[in-house]
């Protein structure tokens, strides 16, 4: 399965996993894989939102060379 999971996707997955967890619903041969399942989509949230915030500090630091190359 190649297709792209979007950060608002694997954090519902997560919260249902984690929910799942909770109530106690998980039995000891899906542990594993449903751990294994929560530490990808945890994966996956941290590098969307380790780009995320690249791309942020890439474009506010544009904005401010636009800001101080206006200004002088």
């Amino acid at each position: 399965m190649n297709t792209e999971t979007h950060y608002a996707e694997a954090f519902e997955e997560l919260k249902r996993i984690v929910a799942t967890f909770e109530r106690g619903d998980v039995s000891i041969d899906e542990l594993s894989a449903k751990i294994g399942r929560a530490a990808q989509l945890i994966r996956i949230c941290k590098s969307k939102l380790a780009t995320t915030d690249e791309d942020v500090q890439r474009i506010l630091k544009e904005l401010d060379a636009i800001s101080s190359g206006t200004t002088s």
